[in-house]
């Protein structure tokens, strides 16, 4: 694959070392936007492209467990990190820096700083895409990411009920407002597969996600069902796409990561380096 960088938020430049940055947000927590945010990482990586996946929750860090990684990163000159590795996703996290146990007790200006040095401070290796899995809620860190960090692009996770949706628009508008693109919506939980009988119910409701789509004109990514097998894969360290890669549910992240590319390709390319050319004239 061959992916270039594209256009960010005026006054930002791309990273060197990282062509896209697209966070993966939500109005809401519980809603599954971090075991989103890694199984598209995942699609992404089979179809070709380097990923990488950064944990900004910083008070409820879960890409240590999803990927199932432990340990410290390794520094080389005492100043940057290296990523750790799963499955082939290069990832950081405030998990892999504290203990399981110790709570995160910082102030908004800590956790801005700490999500930042974990972009800024970490040897990301050339990657096409880093996909960053955003705190719940459009607080101090979804806005500093919004505002400081160059993103190519965000996409909104919700499910069909009405009160994930009312918070989703919430989230959709602050990336608007700041002049991140959001790239599409994704529908979590959209339908109930029983484990026993395979009977498929609508509980939280139906095209809750589409509806908030074509309200805002922005794209449908696609829908994920609400299975047991999603949540136990995801919390043993083997996420659906890596666990079941030729099942449904990894066919429909598939999906959702191939149309999450296309929406990236079409954005206008960078062009940051390109400035005015300045010419002195003598008089």
């Amino acid at each position: 694959m061959q992916i270039v960088s594209h256009a960010v938020q005026p006054g930002l430049r791309p990273m060197s070392n990282v062509r896209n940055i697209i966070a993966v947000a939500s109005g809401k927590g519980g809603v599954g936007k971090s075991t989103t945010a890694v199984n598209v990482a995942l699609a992404l990586s089979r179809q070709g492209a380097r990923v990488g996946l950064l944990d900004a929750d910083i008070y409820g860090p879960s890409v240590p467990i999803m990927l199932g990684l432990s340990g410290k990163p390794k520094s080389n000159d005492g100043k940057t990190m290296e990523p750790l590795v799963g499955h082939g996703l290069q990832a950081n996290s405030i998990g892999f820096l504290i203990n399981d146990n110790s709570p995160a007790i910082w102030r908004g200006p800590m956790v801005t700083q700490a999500v930042q040095q974990l972009l800024n401070q970490t040897n990301w290796d050339d990657l096409d895409y880093l996909i960053v899995d955003m705190p719940p809620g459009t607080g101090d860190i979804a806005l500093t990411m919004a505002q400081k960090v160059p993103l190519a692009g965000a996409i909104i996770v919700t499910t069909p009920q009405d009160l994930a949706l009312a918070d989703a628009r919430k989230g959709l508008r602050m990336f608007q407002k700041v002049d991140v693109a959001v790239l599409g919506v994704v529908e979590n939980m959209s339908t109930h597969v029983c484990s026993q009988c395979g009977h498929v119910e609508p509980i939280f409701g139906e095209h809750g996600g589409q509806n908030l789509a074509k309200e805002y004109q922005v794209p449908w990514l696609g829908s994920l069902p609400l299975m047991m097998s999603i949540r136990t894969q995801t919390d043993s360290g083997t996420p659906s796409v890596v666990a079941e890669p030729d099942g449904d549910v990894a066919r429909a992240y598939m999906d959702i990561a191939a149309r999450l590319a296309e929406c990236v390709a079409n954005l206008p390319p960078d062009r940051s380096a390109q400035g005015p050319t300045v010419i002195a004239r003598k008089r």
